[in-house]
């Protein structure tokens, strides 16, 4: 899941998912019901009920997909969502052909949610740090995020945190089971970025498709680094055979978002500097910090009259605050080192996979250093960690 994606509001042309949904499989049933016994009447927010919301919010997702070849044979399919939908399945064969990506159930079925995100998440950090607070889950171990099917639910979430925390919550296009649920038709595509541009959308589905590969428990910031390199390496392998017009329409696209990242990651170094200053006292550094934003939303004011009137980051940089920023700097942090990890092994992905799986059984300390003497020392020592 990444925080800076764009997400379409809407699918192409298509009101609603049409036709019969598919049946819940028995396995599936098993769950809601062990989920019913433990939830009860508990908060969907927080404790047992957090988990059924969980629960429901996914199966809920998966009642609604259909195959896509169905969606693409029914007459009653807008031709734009059609067109979109032939593209993915093209997007798919090459994931797993191109770049060694796992041959598998996901993505082969398609859904119309009906809102504008898969998910919306709920994220945290002090006053005075870039690090997130984490929650721990089965599986998935501790994470930077806490996430809700329900927008309102993620937002009484966030305001039943202490007071003393920055909060953020902000909108998922997509998520990743991590293969877990591929017997019962894994990840599906949906209407909530299904309409990026041709290079988004495959750099999309590279990403959570680069979390099957390999997924380590209370490491947020290898695990979404790795898939983000994924992305990136794919797409552009993906793009070298793509159109032209293709091509243009992501240069625009990524182009916005280059500039984007480098006045954030310019201002997290700035407050990751002034967060270490021992010598000054809270007050002073509420001063500093109140500056420092301030320079950040003139700067993006100013990069934005270069954008022909895309708005698109508003959102994001009305509620940037140090969760917002502590929740981007885990897809970027150790990007540029798995990129240089795959120059080593020879630009081939399954070599590539094969070393970052040798990484993940190290100690995380010892995979984050292993990984950052990839780098030259320029870019390690610019590469100032926001966690720990």
């Amino acid at each position: 899941m990444t925080p800076l994606r764009r997400f379409a509001s809407s699918p192409l042309g298509g009101d609603r998912a049409r036709g019969p949904a598919k049946p819940v499989p028995r396995c599936v049933l098993a769950l809601l019901v062990v989920a019913a016994l433990l939830g009860g009447c508990a908060s969907p927010t927080t404790g047992v009920g957090y988990y059924w919301q969980s629960v429901t919010g996914h199966l809920s997702l998966m009642q609604a997909a259909r195959p896509v070849q169905d969606w693409i044979d029914d007459p009653q399919t807008p031709a734009p969502l059609r067109q979109r939908l032939a593209l993915a399945q093209n997007i798919r064969r090459f994931a797993s052909t191109e770049l060694a990506l796992p041959d598998n159930a996901s993505y082969h079925r398609y859904a119309d949610l009906q809102r504008r995100a898969a998910v919306y998440n709920v994220v945290a950090a002090p006053e005075f740090s870039l690090t997130l607070q984490t929650w721990c889950f089965p599986v998935a171990g501790c994470v930077g995020y806490r996430g809700y099917f329900d927008e309102a639910a993620a937002k009484a979430f966030a305001d039943s945190l202490p007071k003393a925390l920055e909060v953020a919550v902000y909108p998922v296009p997509a998520y990743s089971t991590l293969g877990w649920m591929n017997w019962a038709g894994g990840d599906p595509l949906l209407n909530t970025f299904i309409g990026y541009p041709e290079g988004e959308l495959a750099r999309l589905v590279f990403h959570e498709l680069a979390h099957q590969v390999l997924y380590v428990k209370d490491d947020t910031t290898f695990n979404e680094s790795f898939a983000t390199a994924v992305e990136r390496l794919g797409g552009a392998r993906w793009l070298g055979q793509a159109s032209e017009a293709a091509r243009l329409e992501y240069a625009r696209f990524d182009g916005r978002r280059h500039e984007f990242r480098a006045l954030t990651r310019d201002t997290r170094q700035q407050l990751n500097a002034l967060y270490s200053q021992t010598a000054l006292d809270d007050v002073a550094k509420r001063q500093r910090k109140a500056e420092v934003m301030a320079d950040f939303r003139s700067r993006y004011e100013t990069l934005k009259q270069s954008w022909n009137g895309f708005a698109g980051y508003d959102p994001w940089v009305a509620r940037a605050n140090n969760a917002a920023f502590g929740a981007q700097a885990a897809y970027d942090e150790l990007v540029p080192a798995f990129e240089a990890l795959f120059e080593r092994e020879g630009r081939d992905f399954a070599r590539f996979y094969d070393a970052v799986r040798a990484l993940s059984e190290q100690p995380r300390s010892d995979r984050t250093a292993a990984l950052r003497s990839l780098l030259p020392t320029s870019v390690a020592e610019s590469a100032v960690p926001s966690r720990p």
